[in-house]
């Protein structure tokens, strides 16, 4: 067994003892710091995960840095969790500090069936860019672009590795890093016009509702098999479940589905508050309550379904 899946078998034990723990947290856990990375996804679920803490009478905050630095805050305990940590996509950022014990990771994601790789608008892929190594093909089309997202995220990297060592005859490509918002306005425009662009494109997302995109084939070897795909795991700062076992168990029972984070993100992509979506999106989603409070109270031992419904106002 490697060290990654040692530590899950570590954590698992914690969460088996978290599962357990029906008492109050102490006064330490009642401000609980949430890292985001800045990206819809990751708005959506924190934003769950804020309204529910609040909900609880917990203090919910959140720290909004790039993943290594979301990460040291993890370590130095400043920030207690990250519900985004991409696999297989940012584990070259992450197996550090997990092999080190620097952060904890629970043992089952809270998103499977993600996908992250590159894509194209689907007329650009009818006019023949449909695979990674079409891609050299259209470099006076794509004016030697591609488009990622905020600077240390692991995509970029994976783009700029491509470009260094010119596989796929991407040599002399630029990647052109943004904010999500940023890349997306750029598509938007590219779409518009309908210009040939390559851009970094992953599920759940409403891009995948907004525009007709086509993901591209043979990337297997630089984002992994089937276009990417991915979980997200939820890391915590180390020794958090044992501390904090009642926010432990909330978040340890956080999952969610794609379909779920896309109708998340729609508001949000628009700029609404992910905490007020969340809000309105828990009154009407009422059945989730059950599986996400289960076993998980106030933050002073009361109960925990009854008061987060009076919080947000359900029946």
């Amino acid at each position: 067994m490697n060290r990654i899946g040692k530590m899950m078998v570590a954590v698992a034990a914690c969460v088996l003892t978290v599962a357990s723990a029906h008492a109050s947290d102490s006064e330490t856990c009642r401000k609980v710091t949430l890292g985001d990375v800045g990206w819809s996804d990751i708005a959506a679920t924190t934003g769950i995960a804020t309204a529910l803490l609040e909900g609880l009478g917990y203090q919910a905050d959140k720290t909004t840095a790039s993943p290594p630095i979301v990460l040291a805050g993890l370590k130095k305990a400043q920030i207690d969790a990250f519900l985004g940590y991409w696999d297989p996509s940012m584990t070259s950022t992450v197996k550090p500090f997990v092999d080190s014990h620097s952060v904890d990771l629970l043992p089952q994601p809270n998103l499977v069936g993600a996908r992250y790789t590159l894509a194209v608008p689907s007329y650009a892929a009818d006019a023949g860019l449909k695979r990674f190594a079409d891609i050299a093909k259209f470099r006076d089309q794509l004016d030697g672009h591609i488009y990622g997202i905020g600077a240390g995220n692991n995509g970029n990297a994976l783009i700029q590795q491509m470009i260094d060592k010119n596989t796929f005859g991407m040599g002399g490509f630029k990647l052109v890093e943004s904010s999500e918002a940023g890349m997306l306005v750029q598509v938007n425009r590219a779409i518009r016009e309908h210009r040939m662009v390559v851009f970094l494109a992953w599920e759940p997302h409403p891009m995948n509702i907004d525009y007709k995109i086509t993901y591209l084939d043979g990337g297997d070897s630089v984002f992994g098999p089937n276009y990417g795909s991915a979980k997200v795991y939820t890391v915590v700062a180390p020794g958090y479940l044992t501390r904090c076992p009642n926010v432990g168990r909330l978040l340890t029972n956080l999952q969610f589905t794609t379909d779920e984070e896309n109708r998340l993100m729609v508001p949000i992509m628009n700029h609404a508050d992910p905490v007020v979506v969340a809000k309105a999106w828990l009154k009407s989603h009422p059945e989730q309550l059950d599986k996400w409070l289960a076993g998980v109270t106030t933050f002073d031992g009361q109960d925990g379904m009854k008061a987060l419904k009076h919080a947000i106002g359900m029946p």
